[in-house]
């Protein structure tokens, strides 16, 4: 019996992962209406800001909330933040086993840097710590009270590390790490701000000391990034299955749109549930199209006349090229040490079976660079395009 160790790990990690950031996100998104929900209404107790009511699985719910706390501290108090962590440690945990442990096909990219295993994985985590260390230094600068300038610099320094890692790592690598980093900073809110912040408050309310407002002010805000973040990040953690969207050239321009995109969806349903907002939302659908249609624009964009004369190739021709640079990979018993069984069950080891996958190999090793992976093969630019102008032209023979 033969257990394919690391494709379970990857399994079982990948399982976590979603069922930990659908409870975190879940929480997140809830808490965020209920927020925005609360109104006021005659004959609130003291300290109560606003409250909800709500009907769910056949019952009804009333929610008040305290700007500070209630006179009396209640015996139970629910605490969120286990699901950031589990999300986080669980994600981390899932690039090792897919990004660290097969550094040298994943994430390393020998055009870019030729780093040996690890020192990408030196690389990976510095880079990992610094997006956290800038972001919290901006948020903890004066600027902090300007809501819409800290916006605008945590907007340039997430798409600064975009380009970075776009000429650091492999592009489908460099881009998770981009995700990476922006859930670093949420879960850095949730485990260096929010919960002490929290935690303090109520230590000061059981010692019957008044709590200090800046505290609660802090969360709130880290809290709101998160809340408009999180879109964004979900798009870029699934990015690995869309190579369309990893593009060293106009990675940072695909990053700075998702966060765009993301923000003004967000913004549609924060703004939902203000009682004066239903006005203010005529122009975020339409503005989150057109940036849809200009990021659908960019990634498939291509620069003509980079290579000159491309030739025409026969199929004989192209299946050369695919015997010396997928084949390795692409076949019923692959001769790369890292692979078990061809990726994704694909292989390339007969024209029908190109044929088959023409639009497949036009996508990954063609229009994005995703494959050969690492170009551990070291396909060239022109063999690129002459595979190219060969699917296009109906692979003929």
């Amino acid at each position: 019996m033969e257990i394919a160790f690391q494709e379970w790990a990857e399994l079982i990690l990948r399982w976590l992962h979603l069922v930990a950031g659908i409870a975190w996100i879940g929480a997140s998104f809830y808490f965020i209406w209920l927020d925005l929900s609360l109104r006021k209404v005659e004959s609130m107790p003291e300290g109560v800001f606003g409250e909800n009511w709500s009907v769910h699985g056949g019952g009804f719910y009333h929610s008040q909330k305290y700007l500070a706390a209630p006179k009396q501290m209640p015996k139970q108090l629910h605490w969120f933040k286990y699901e950031a962590y589990v999300t986080w440690l669980s994600g981390f945990s899932l690039m090792v086993v897919i990004y660290y442990w097969s550094a040298e096909n994943f994430l390393i990219d020998n055009e870019k840097i030729s780093f040996t295993s690890s020192e990408a994985i030196l690389a990976s985590v510095g880079s990992l710590m610094l997006g956290w260390i800038l972001y919290n230094l901006v948020c903890k600068s004066s600027i902090y009270k300007n809501q819409k300038l800290l916006a605008v610099i945590i907007f340039i320094l997430v798409v600064g590390f975009a380009f970075g890692l776009s000429h650091t790592f492999s592009d489908r690598a460099a881009l998770l790490h981009v995700g990476a980093i922006i859930g670093g900073m949420m879960v850095g809110n949730v485990f260096f701000i929010i919960i002490p912040n929290q935690k303090k408050v109520v230590s000061d309310l059981i010692a019957g000391k008044t709590p200090e407002p800046a505290l609660g002010n802090e969360a709130k805000q880290r809290s709101t990034h998160n809340n408009y973040l999180t879109l964004p990040v979900l798009l870029i953690m699934i990015s690995s299955h869309y190579p369309i969207l990893a593009n060293q050239d106009r990675m940072w321009v695909v990053v700075a749109l998702m966060l765009l995109i993301g923000g003004i969806v967000r913004d549609f349903f924060n703004v939902l549930h203000l009682e004066k907002g239903a006005r203010s939302l005529y122009w975020q659908w339409p503005m989150a199209l057109l940036l849809m249609i200009l990021m659908i624009l960019v990634c498939s964009y291509k620069s003509s006349g980079l290579i000159k004369n491309v030739e025409e190739l026969a199929a004989v021709d192209a299946m050369l090229i695919i015997n010396k640079r997928c084949v390795s990979c692409h076949a019923r018993q692959p001769l790369d040490k890292d692979f078990d069984v061809p990726p994704g069950g694909l292989t390339l080891e007969s024209l029908k079976s190109v044929r088959a996958n023409g639009e497949k190999i036009l996508i990954q090793a063609v229009n994005s660079k995703a494959m050969p992976l690492g170009n551990k093969t070291s396909i060239t630019i022109q063999e690129r395009e002459e595979l190219g102008r060969w699917i296009r032209s109906g692979m003929l023979d």
